[in-house]
């Protein structure tokens, strides 16, 4: 098995800044606020967090194949 990666660049749709961010591994973040534009992502649908929406990785639940947060 794989290890579990903790790192993710965030992409905002907006404007396209990118920033890498340490992901939580006991919670889901549903919002986050661009540091460049300040516009408020939020998951896109069917997604469980914003990493999983705009992250270069997918959060560490969905890494191990289980549900992330519901």
């Amino acid at each position: 098995m794989s290890s579990i990666i903790l790192e993710s660049d965030i992409t905002c749709p907006a404007c396209g800044y990118k920033k890498r961010e340490q992901m939580p591994v006991d919670a889901c973040q549903w919002f986050y606020d661009c540091e460049s534009c300040h516009r408020l992502l939020r998951p896109l649908a069917g997604d469980c967090c914003v990493f999983c929406s705009y992250g270069s990785v997918k959060c560490p639940p969905v890494q191990q194949g289980s549900a992330c947060c519901s």
